[in-house]
């Protein structure tokens, strides 16, 4: 069960997992040095407590401890509880959802387990926006895609925003980081993968005519660049979203990639 203790300065080193949220650069640091990621909000809290991942410590507006007791007596960590005023000065942002949870990382399963029993895989190169890989896993979850696979310089999906936007769909969807890019695509093709590049080019086949498949593997590039070009050179089958006529008139000629993802998971991914 949980220990509650108050606390009233947002420089109480005790706080130190919660510091300066926003900072990018420090919280990649600070979280990989210490192997955690932080929930924030009730919903999503309860999601991670409930994928196994341990509890460090929780801080929370008083208000919420009352919603959340279930979790808090089920859990050997202790609650820090504060006003906004101080949550705010700790984390750098007014903490609207009232909660927030530090917990530690599980070991990520190597690429080859992940994918083994799956039929549906999206596989993210180098999206490095926190944002869009948790929509992302939003869109794969929602829409039955088995498993991911993550390009080694792709966002963290554990990442604080990347948790939030997901609403806890990172805790659903099992993932994997390759560990060489180069030869990455070679070890999903010897899996029976078919391979399919998402881009908005117009040599690209439409989506509703890839030739089927049992097993297809489904690649993102990032916003702007898209995938690399030896990884469209390498893919079975370019694919991409037929825009409008009258939009390619008017200079709008693709999708942002959480949008693509979700018309593609549901196109090309579903059974």
């Amino acid at each position: 069960m949980a220990g509650f203790f108050p606390v009233t300065s947002p420089t109480d080193p005790r706080l130190a997992d919660y510091t300066r949220l926003r900072d990018v650069n420090l919280r990649k640091s600070l979280e990989a040095e210490h192997g955690l990621f932080l929930a924030e909000g009730e919903k999503v809290i309860r999601r991670a407590v409930a994928a196994g991942h341990p509890v460090r410590s929780l801080l929370m507006a008083r208000r919420w401890t009352a919603s959340l007791a279930d979790v808090l007596d089920s859990v050997d960590a202790p609650v820090y509880v504060a006003d906004d005023a101080v949550l705010e000065g700790v984390t750098g942002f007014p903490v609207h959802r009232g909660a927030l949870a530090s917990l530690e990382r599980l070991p990520l399963p190597p690429v080859d387990a992940v994918v083994k029993d799956a039929r549906r895989i999206l596989v993210l190169e180098d999206i490095v926006d926190h944002t869009n890989v948790g929509a992302i896993f939003r869109c794969a979850a929602a829409l039955g895609v088995d498993a991911a696979v993550l390009a080694p310089r792709c966002a963290d999906p554990l990442y604080r925003r990347s948790v939030k936007v997901s609403m806890g769909a990172v805790f659903a969807l099992p993932y994997a980081r390759m560990t060489d890019w180069h030869n990455g695509l070679a070890g999903l093709r010897a899996h029976g993968f078919q391979i399919l590049a998402l881009t908005p080019s117009a040599g690209a086949v439409p989506l509703d005519s890839v030739p089927p498949a049992d097993r297809r593997a489904l690649l993102l590039g990032s916003e702007g660049d898209g995938l690399s070009s030896r990884w469209l050179d390498e893919a079975d089958h370019r694919v991409r979203i037929p825009m409008n006529e009258t939009a390619l008139s008017r200079g709008v000629d693709s999708l942002n990639v959480t949008a693509a993802a979700a018309i593609a998971c549901y196109t090309l991914l579903r059974p």
